[in-house]
């Protein structure tokens, strides 16, 4: 069953690009935007991030806390961040443990046959930890309607 509007976000902790924990349940009283993507240095994922990285006061005027979550290993995740110069915590989903409370899985990537990688889905979480928007992507390719996620943020 996916993520449905209104629920409270499935929590979890995984460790960021700087060895931290982060728990989302700690995060309460923030706004808090997840974005997973599949994979560290391939384009749309760049794209996305860096996106997100040059349009970062949208976020922080609206007190959301940015949350990257790719199943890369932290060390991948630290050397994608600084490459990119990224503002922005980038966290391992190596166990996939996020994706699957998520329901972001993919059983086998459409590229190169992988398995075991996130799909591309953004989801924002209210200061209450409860869900207000979802989106899955339908492919890899395609990006998170971040029109839609800031109007959320805004509403909220």
């Amino acid at each position: 069953m996916a993520i449905a509007i209104g629920q409270a976000a499935p929590d979890f902790t995984l460790f960021d690009s700087d060895k931290n924990k982060v728990t989302l349940s700690e995060l309460k009283g923030k706004n808090v935007v997840i974005l997973f993507f599949p994979l560290a240095f391939t384009g749309v994922c760049t794209k996305e991030l860096c996106s997100v990285r040059d349009n970062i006061s949208a976020y922080n005027d609206t007190n959301a806390q940015v949350l990257g979550i790719s199943v890369d290993s932290l060390f991948v995740l630290d050397k994608f961040k600084q490459e990119q110069s990224l503002n922005f915590p980038l966290l391992s989903d190596f166990n996939k443990s996020a994706a699957k409370a998520f329901e972001v899985l993919y059983d086998t990537f459409p590229a190169f046959e992988m398995q075991g990688v996130s799909k591309r889905a953004a989801f924002v979480i209210d200061k209450d930890g409860n869900v207000k928007y979802a989106e899955v992507c339908a492919t890899p390719g395609d990006l998170p309607d971040f029109t839609a996620i800031q109007s959320t943020l805004q509403s909220i």
